[in-house]
């Protein structure tokens, strides 16, 4: 990353909560986020520059990725200064792989601002996200970007907003100011509420008209003012002004701003000052907060959560901590779910890629602690032992197989892929059990390959990836029979073992060994020699080297000498019978099938029903999912999900979620087994 041609200012500090607004950034990849953090800091003089940024670098940037993909991949802070009041600005990945760091951000925030871009200001993903913030009870606000767009109309895309995230109310969407936008630029808006100018607005008509329509939007929010508008009373500023934050702040009211780039190159953003006054007079701070997290009180004992982890190349391991409660200093003790106690060392608050040192973090900020070692994302940091709920993260079900690329690989890559989940908490990293692959699973395309590009910069270690396999099994599609004879003679003591044996299925009913010998013709002491082998032979298979289920096994007959049986004699001839009896019926090769559940809006069922089918997937139902949304539930084999992930996001624009639990081992269709035997 180039150097930055700028320079920063000192960290802002408040002693008092309610100086606090901690507001998520939310957006599409390729809105315009990171640009609008950017003017914002510009305008708080938290940065100041030295001619012109260099291109692709901007206060949030933490990765080379990023610049490579052109996107953020990870939360990121950027705390500023206005009016008294600091706001830390968590800026939140676009991308739907990168949602639990979204998830994250939305965790330390008590607000959310939408960034929307005028050209193409509605997509589902972002709608399902408004919705669940309104779930969650996250006040919103709106700001639009890309003004400077051929052909775009404020008004019509004002309307497109109210119909969308209104619901039904649109007069819950609302512009608090009067915007003047000519020839494709924003030269400077007026608010409506106290007629202050922005920028510099010209031409302006009349807006008493708007400032009318405006407050009785706003009044017919609040029951108070509603009575004194009726009774004919003039509703003063004041009142207003307030009125506005409450209605925020209890999620009546998502105000709609407006940012474009600089007229000049060196000055100002039109747009950014206003959405900066908005915050800093409308938000909700940590004591507005209304949920079951910790109350905002900093004399309390220490309650705070990790909500991102990351990597700086002179400190090592950096917490981003959100303080709910209480007040974190550097030489705190602090208590870690499971793991040993840990010390505060330094605390300090990120700009880009500095840090700088602050004495203390109160509750409702936010803070960077360093070497942390036992500490991952999500955990809760206590003086008392309580705990705080982690928040929802989205599944990882996208298999990555890999293995190390030299030896010296594979001698870092426990450690580096450790560091990485405990920073990571969507990676699940897996050695499985039953096809000795070493698995990584991501949440789609782009999160493996910041994964895979982490392992290499970060800590060094290259890796190949390779298909990933499903773990199949064999079994018995009829009753057989087999004859092994392991009958050694070579000097000495020699190898004698004889044994008969029936095989049977057992569908669901794993493994039976069934002892049926009579008159001592295998002594006693080799019975547990016979089912050892028949175990071992059974986990190799007999037919494409899949371990072998659902059998019964009866040991029928055998025989046995004084002097040359052995208990690994009989284990041989114990393998030697099932693979002969297996010779003799049809092995069946049996896959994996899931319970796989799709949540996604009703107008993509038809599509995503017609896909599953393809998948040979058996659907069981569907049902409603909550408004506007089908709830799908089918058996569909595992084969077929390897990359069910990126084709629903696919299909369904986005939208679509789904999970899976494995369910049981069935069939596989002659045409696809044939396939695997040939493998073999």
């Amino acid at each position: 990353m180039p150097d930055r041609a700028s320079t920063h200012t000192p960290a802002p500090t408040v002693e008092e909560p309610d100086r606090l607004r901690n507001v998520a950034l939310i957006g599409a990849g390729g809105a315009g986020k990171t640009t609008l953090t950017e003017s914002l800091a510009l305008t708080a003089k938290a940065l100041t520059r030295a001619g012109t940024v260099p291109d692709g670098t901007t206060v949030s940037d933490h990765e080379d990725i990023e610049h490579q993909q052109q996107r953020s991949v990870q939360l990121s802070l950027v705390p500023l200064a206005w009016q008294d009041t600091k706001i830390n600005l968590l800026d939140t990945p676009g991308y739907a792989d990168f949602s639990g760091e979204l998830h994250a951000g939305l965790r330390a925030a008590e607000a959310a601002l939408f960034v929307v871009s005028a050209t193409d200001p509605i997509s589902q993903p972002m709608l399902a996200l408004w919705r669940e913030c309104a779930t969650e009870g996250i006040p919103r606000a709106i700001v639009l970007t890309h003004l400077n767009a051929v052909r775009v109309h404020l008004d019509e895309v004002l309307a497109v907003l109210q119909d969308a995230f209104g619901e039904g109310h649109p007069d819950t969407v609302l512009p608090l100011h009067h915007y003047d936008l000519r020839e494709g630029r924003l030269h400077g808006s007026v608010d409506l509420l106290t007629g202050r100018h922005y920028g510099e607005p010209a031409d302006l008509p009349d807006l008493a008209a708007a400032r009318t329509a405006l407050a009785e939007a706003i009044a017919g929010e609040d029951d108070t003012l509603l009575e004194r508008y009726l009774a004919g009373e003039e509703l003063d500023t004041a009142a207003l002004v307030e009125a506005v934050r409450r209605e925020v702040v209890q999620g009546t009211l998502h105000p709609v701003l407006a940012t474009a780039p600089p007229l000049d190159p060196a000055g100002p953003a039109p747009g950014a000052e206003e959405v900066l006054d908005l915050i800093a007079q409308a938000f909700p701070s940590p004591l507005d907060r209304n949920d079951e997290l910790p109350p905002c009180e900093p004399d309390a004992p220490l309650a705070a959560q990790v909500v991102h982890t990351g990597e700086d190349p002179y400190v090592g391991r950096l917490s981003l901590v959100r303080v709910f409660s209480g007040t974190l200093r550097p030489d705190t003790a602090v208590h870690l779910p499971d793991r040993p106690d840990e010390r505060i060392t330094a605390l300090t608050c990120p700009f880009g890629k500095q840090q700088r040192p602050v004495p203390h973090a109160l509750a409702g900020d936010l803070v960077c602690a360093a070497k942390l070692g036992g500490a991952r994302t999500g955990d809760t940091l206590t003086t008392d032992g309580a705990l705080i709920a982690p928040w929802a993260l989205p599944e990882a079900l996208l298999p990555c197989a890999v293995e190390a690329h030299s030896k010296a690989d594979e001698d870092k890559l426990s450690q580096a892929l450790a560091k990485l989940a405990a920073q990571d908490p969507t990676l699940r990293v897996e050695q499985n059990p039953d096809t000795h692959q070493l698995v990584l699973w991501c949440t789609g395309e782009a999160h493996q390959a910041v994964v895979l590009d982490r392992l290499r910069s970060r800590h060094g270690v290259h890796v190949d990836t390779v298909p990933y396999k499903v773990a199949l099994r064999e079994t018995f599609g009829g009753p057989s029979s087999g004859h092994g004879r392991h009958v050694k003679q070579s000097g000495g003591h020699g190898q004698y073992a004889i044994c008969d044996l029936t095989v049977e299925p057992l569908p669901g009913g794993g493994f039976e060994f069934v002892d049926k010998v009579v008159g001592g013709a295998v002594p006693r002491n080799f019975i547990p020699s016979v089912e050892k082998g028949v175990r071992a032979q059974l986990a190799h298979g007999v037919l494409a080297g899949f371990p072998m289920v659902d059998v019964r096994v009866t040991l029928t007959d055998g025989k046995a000498h004084s002097v040359d049986s052995s208990d690994a004699a009989f284990q041989t001839a114990a393998a030697l019978a099932l693979r002969e009896a297996a010779s003799h019926a049809k092995v069946q090769l049996l896959e994996p099938v899931d319970e796989v559940r799709v949540l996604l809006p009703d107008e993509y069922q038809g599509a995503v029903l017609s896909d599953l089918s393809a998948r040979r997937g058996h659907v069981l139902g569907t049902e409603p999912g909550g408004p506007g949304l089908s709830l799908v539930r089918a058996e569909v084999p595992e084969l077929e999900l390897t990359r069910y992930p990126v084709d629903l996001r696919s299909l369904s624009h986005g939208t679509g979620q789904f999970s899976r639990s494995y369910l049981r081992h069935a069939p596989m269709p002659a045409n696809l087994a044939a396939h695997y035997e040939k493998a073999s």
